[in-house]
């Protein structure tokens, strides 16, 4: 029997109206899960990764429609993640921050990356995939720390510039990481490796002279009475820089970091402002995507290596924060604020073992990652809330029961 045009029509209307539905019901569920984040001063990544678990496959309700969107929605929001933390930085601001940081760069990578590497190959794992594991635990959340200085009013603190510096360094060192690692996993030879890392390099000086030298007048350039114009031409110009950073094997999301950072003055105010609500939905929408492709039967077998690997790298990048406040003297409370920022994982953690489940790697890898990156995003806003007041409380107590110089005498 033919099948009938008016039949094909009826079908894609079918399939378009349960997909709008869907995906409503889907944005409202995370609505109301944003809603008990800010409630209980918890970061929603944990949230939105425990909603892909219950609508993934094996889940208690599998999505059936909208998984296209969600994917590609997904990569436009880790580009937008990266590109509004750029905003954060002027190009003499991340070439200071460079240099003054770059001790503590290393010193966090030194600290940071072997938690993960060693489990990897104590699992038995390929040293790529170990290399990967020890991506995961080296890398903070930028997305989490972005929002905890702003919510606890910390930004102005004398720890902040510290922490922002590794950031900075953590974000650099991924435009050479992802290209290098993506050609091995893949099996590409050494040459072809090499010819890939200088792409990157030379991609992101390219950009980096860009915005240092020529921010102020791409800035002026894009400018206009019309907040439509701003929004479209701002977007328009993330999305291709972000497109030929992937075309030349260097992250996408890295590219869209250096935008952000040749953008100043009123039309990057502008562009936080006009961007940001779109930010939010699409970096909801990757940490939804992450998890949806994980089965929650797969979680119990590697809860406890999660677990042990938490507290190994949270008690590094505790030390980590704590020295790199310390070389700009920052008083002991304020080297606490700095380690307990440093411990959330997030976006990049994801984007690293997505790399490897790309590449077909140990499906362990992102299993354990996810469950590992949920325990972090909750402990970390968690312990960055408390560890002030418990160390002024411990301070307190300590010059209380301290002997006076006239007792002492």
């Amino acid at each position: 029997m033919p099948i009938l045009a008016t039949d094909v029509v009826e079908a894609v209307h079918v399939d378009v109206a349960s997909m709008f539905f869907e995906l409503g019901v889907v944005i409202i569920i995370m609505a109301l899960l944003a809603r008990l984040a800010v409630k209980t001063g918890i970061s929603p990544i944990p949230f939105y990764l425990l909603l892909g678990l219950i609508l993934g496959q094996g889940g208690l309700l599998p999505l059936q429609n909208i998984t296209g969107f969600v994917e590609t929605g997904a990569e436009i929001g880790v580009i937008l993640l990266l590109f509004m933390l750029g905003l954060e930085y002027t190009g003499d601001e991340l070439g200071h921050g460079l240099r003054a940081g770059l001790p503590s760069g290393v010193m966090d990578f030194v600290m940071n990356f072997p938690p993960g590497f060693i489990l990897g190959l104590l699992l038995g794992w390929d040293p790529l995939t170990a290399v990967l594991l020890g991506g995961v635990t080296y890398q903070t959340s930028s997305g989490i720390i972005s929002k905890l200085l702003n919510d606890l009013e910390w930004l102005g603190n004398r720890e902040t510039p510290s922490v922002l510096s590794i950031l900075v360094f953590q974000d650099l060192a991924m435009a050479v990481f992802l290209p290098v690692i993506s050609v091995l996993l893949i099996g590409g030879a050494l040459l072809t490796g090499i010819i890939s890392l200088v792409a990157a390099i030379g991609a992101v000086t390219a950009v980096l002279i860009i915005a240092i030298r020529y921010g102020e007048q791409l800035s002026r350039y894009i400018n206009s009475n019309s907040d439509e114009v701003v929004l479209l031409t701002v977007l328009g110009l993330i999305l291709i820089v972000a497109g030929v950073a992937q075309g030349l094997q260097v992250s996408a999301a890295v590219g869209a970091f250096l935008v952000g950072i040749g953008l100043s003055g009123q039309v990057a105010d502008r562009t936080r402002t006009l961007l940001s609500p779109l930010r939010d939905l699409f970096a909801a929408t990757f940490f939804l995507f992450f998890s949806l492709q994980i089965n929650p039967a797969d979680i119990p077998p590697v809860l406890l290596l999660a677990i042990a690997l938490g507290i190994v790298s949270a008690l590094t990048k505790i030390y980590t924060g704590w020295w790199a406040a310390g070389r700009i003297g920052v008083s002991t409370r304020g080297r606490f604020r700095a380690g307990a920022l440093l411990t959330s994982r997030g976006e990049f953690s994801i984007v690293i073992a997505n790399i490897g489940a790309m590449a077909g790697v140990n499906p362990q890898l992102l299993t354990l990652t996810a469950t590992y990156v949920l325990l972090m995003a909750v402990a970390g806003p968690l312990l960055a809330r408390v560890i002030d007041p418990l160390v002024a409380g411990i301070m307190r107590r300590r010059s209380k029961t301290r002997p006076s110089k006239s007792s002492a005498d």
